[in-house]
């Protein structure tokens, strides 16, 4: 016996080791881009982790919510204050003026760039981390694929290291959390969500799917047992939210803080239409709009736009019911409900990383001024779902190429155009290539016996993707087609949002198509 279990040790260290050889790989390529891409655009986000970075540095904590001396006010979770702390005090080493409150807006000299650029590519090792725990029991082939899909994300490294933003190490951090929910180590799990949501509260989306889960999972085995296990779960969140959030109580700022995180004042869709559900519902305002006027009905023009304005004073619906956050909360808990019933009814740790991507849909897909960058909370987790069948899979292969393609406005200057179009080309051929191996292989014969590939034989007839698919990304490229070569030949500089509207309702319908077999295959599940 005792050899036995020496052996076993072996070999999963072995294993191990074989699997951080691989993983040194992939992220030394992924570094090595992530590095060409330094120079590259950058957004506005540059500039306003720029300015947190200043304000950390130079004001005390107890002012830090209530200043006003640029544009881009403080609006993320204490934890990631206390991030952009930490890296002040190197900025202030390689450049001075990174952390000079009043250097004035954009400072974009090659010390802040490189700086700024290199904080997220080292910040990417939690997602590292992340994804060898989420990968570490499974075979080298799904392993490895997994790693391309992850590691090698075109989303990731547009929004992040073009971009710029810091989602990588974000999504590492509840990456870190699921690998722990997976494996039966719930208290650790929860630990690692609560401080994610410390860090950006947006991911709170996740957090009833992850209440009823541990309330089933984690408080059971008895009355004085899950009380007990309760208590122990709510003082190790409240642990958490104490030392984010407890200076700040200090100062009575909670309230400050609050209305900072949760700017309702805005409109309910972001200046760029993510690609969701209120699309169509705004299209379908106008078009009734139109319809109507044409008919010879008074039809009153909106007063404000979709993308700002207050709460209750704004009416940019012409016909429609207009719609406010407390309905949008609404129709995301209710989008969410099967997900919880199924958590109650059958708390399995396999399923854990299924049922948070599918909330991050929902809340993406029903969701209050949600950004197009959102879709990242759950086309990354579903990188790890599809590997379960040749169905998610399948799911997962247009799932993500939709989620790249809908945030190539993003880039707008022309010379990011070939990086964003390669980057998806290639990831896309990678996707190909690598599914096709793991789950379509042709059924052969071994001797005399049939050897079935994994899936069905049907499943692995149909390919890939069927027709329909086909269609649909055939279909991308004339919306892209239209959208950069000839709108502009058309329109020249009339009309500027329409390509953008275009791309956007088209890459709604394949979100929403990602969401309905997300929802089917909650009850598909065994």
């Amino acid at each position: 016996m005792p050899i036995t279990r020496n052996m076993k040790k072996k070999k999963e260290k072995e294993a191990s080791s074989t699997a951080m050889k691989e993983l040194a790989w992939f992220v030394g390529l992924a570094t090595c881009i992530k590095l060409l891409l330094i120079p590259a655009y950058h957004s506005t986000d540059f500039e306003v982790h720029r300015h947190w970075l200043a304000l950390t540095h130079s004001l005390p904590l107890s002012i830090w919510y209530l200043d006003e001396t640029s544009p881009w006010t403080l609006d993320y979770p204490p934890l990631f204050s206390y991030f952009e702390k930490f890296l002040s005090i190197f900025a202030n080493l390689v450049d001075p003026k990174i952390v000079h409150l009043h250097n004035g807006l954009n400072y974009a000299a090659d010390s802040v760039i490189i700086f700024q650029r290199l904080t997220v590519i080292i910040s990417d090792l939690v997602l590292f981390y992340g994804v060898y725990r989420l990968t570490r029991n499974l075979n080298e082939e799904k392993r490895r694929m997994v790693f391309v899909l992850l590691i090698w994300s075109p989303v990731l490294i547009i929004v992040d290291h073009i971009h710029f933003q810091y989602n990588g190490f974000l999504i590492g951090i509840l990456l870190v959390s699921l690998s722990f929910m997976e494996e039966g180590k719930d208290l650790m799990g929860g630990l690692f969500f609560s401080v994610l949501l410390c860090f950006k509260h947006l991911f709170a989306v996740a957090a009833p799917v992850y209440f009823v889960y541990l309330l089933r999972h984690y408080c059971r085995g008895g009355v004085l047992k899950g009380i007990g296990r309760f208590l122990l779960m709510g003082g190790v969140v409240a642990a958490v939210f104490s030392v984010a959030f407890g200076p700040f109580l200090y100062y009575g700022q909670i309230v400050q803080i609050l209305r900072r995180l949760f700017p309702f004042g805005r409109g309910l869709c972001h200046a760029y239409w993510a690609p969701n559900f209120w699309v169509f519902y705004i299209i379908f305002d106008k078009g009734l709009a139109f319809l109507l006027a044409k008919l010879g009905f008074n039809i009153q023009a909106p007063t404000a736009s979709f993308t700002g304005g207050l709460v209750g004073d704004s009416s940019p619906f012409a016909i429609l019911p207009q719609i406010t956050p407390v309905v949008t909360f609404l129709l995301v808990i209710l989008a969410i409900s099967p997900c919880l019933v199924k958590a109650w009814r059958e708390p399995q740790p396999k399923h854990i990383t299924r049922w948070v991507a599918y909330a991050y849909t929902c809340g993406f897909i029903f969701g209050w001024h949600v950004h197009e960058k959102a879709s990242l909370h759950f086309v990354i987790p579903l990188g790890i779902v599809a590997m379960h069948s040749v169905e998610d899979a399948r799911h997962y292969f247009l799932l993500s190429i939709v989620s790249c393609y809908s945030i190539f406005p993003l880039l707008f200057e022309t010379k990011e155009y070939p990086i964003k179009v390669l980057l998806l080309f290639i990831h896309s051929i990678l996707m190909w290539v690598g599914f096709s191996m793991q789950f379509c292989k042709t059924p052969a014969l071994k001797g005399s016996e049939r050897v079935e590939s994994k899936g069905s034989v049907e499943e692995n007839e149909r390919g890939l993707i069927g027709w329909c698919g086909i269609i649909y990304l055939l279909g991308m490229l004339g919306v892209e087609i239209w959208a950069q070569f000839l709108h502009p030949c058309i329109f020249g500089d009339r009309l500027p949002f329409l390509p953008l509207m275009i791309v956007s309702i088209y890459c709604a319908l394949g979100m929403m198509y990602s969401w309905v077999f997300q929802l089917k295959s909650l009850f598909r599940c065994p």
